[in-house]
């Protein structure tokens, strides 16, 4: 299992927006995504889990993963949200 913690640096945090672009990049993968913050753990590959999470601007968040692809996974989410969800 790979983990990561990121910062929020985008105006509106984890919006819809946000949270759908996270989600269809995370089920480029077939490990595990968890998404943490606040204390609550949600399924990265779940926009309503994400969306929940009520995670905005300056918060921290962490990324988990956990599979055969784990590091690349990381690599590349924690990649977009350090990009304010522009992905390339």
């Amino acid at each position: 299992m790979v983990t990561k913690t990121v910062k929020l640096t985008n105006e509106d945090g984890l919006h819809a927006r946000a949270a759908a672009i996270f989600v269809r990049t995370a089920n480029r993968y077939t490990s595990e995504i968890t998404l943490e913050a606040h204390g609550d753990s949600v399924n990265g590959k779940s926009i309503i889990g994400i969306m929940s999470l009520g995670a905005f601007h300056g918060e921290e968040v962490s990324i988990s993963a956990n599979g055969v692809d784990e590091q690349e996974a990381i690599d590349n989410l924690v990649e977009l949200v350090e990009n304010n969800f522009i992905s390339s």
